[in-house]
């Protein structure tokens, strides 16, 4: 798949390097849900492996979020999907560098695209804490709209955090056209 700026493929074995490189990054782990830190060494190649084995039974996707002009791996886009009820949780992390750039807003409009346009999903949806603005920002660039939050929802690192939840309805990425504006 690709945006003006972005190629977003799924993640490669060989992506692994890369995508340690970045992730062990204390700014990038304290604002996400599910990243340690410090990221533990080797591990990124068997991250990549399951979400492959999740891809094959559709239950998800990871996505690399790279710049289309010099290939360089930037970050992730990943979405967890509920079959059943035909929706997908998103989630994302980008690497420091990359960070106000608009890069992952570019990236997440086109997973909601693909979400919608070819998995035929009804919902999409997307946490963030409420101490991260800037994720929560890019939901809404993204064309979700904010639907509550979770007070002390989760514990990352003995503090627990507010997480505010946002959506979107396939009837309303029909009705706006495309998030990809």
């Amino acid at each position: 798949m690709f945006t003006e700026r972005l190629l977003i493929r799924q993640l490669e074995a060989s992506d692994a390097e890369a995508l340690e490189l970045l992730i062990d990054d204390y700014d990038v782990a304290s604002t996400t849900l599910n990243i340690p830190y410090p990221y533990p060494k080797g591990s990124a190649a068997a991250f990549i492996q399951h979400r492959h084995e999740v891809a094959q039974g559709g239950d998800g996707y990871a996505f690399a979020i790279i710049n289309k002009e010099d290939l360089t791996f930037m970050g992730s886009i990943g979405m967890n999907i509920n079959q059943k009820h035909d929706r997908a949780e998103l989630g994302y992390w980008l690497g420091k560098r990359y960070w106000n750039q608009g890069y992952v807003t570019e990236g997440v409009k086109r997973i909601i695209k693909y979400g919608f346009e070819e998995l035929k999903l009804n919902k999409i949806h997307a946490a963030a804490m409420t101490r991260n603005p800037a994720s929560s920002s890019v939901i809404t660039k993204s064309g979700m709209q904010y639907e509550g939050t979770f007070r002390q929802h989760f514990r990352k690192w003995d503090q627990y955090e507010d997480i505010a939840y946002y959506g979107i309805l396939r009837e309303d990425y029909l009705k706006i056209g495309s998030v990809e504006k």
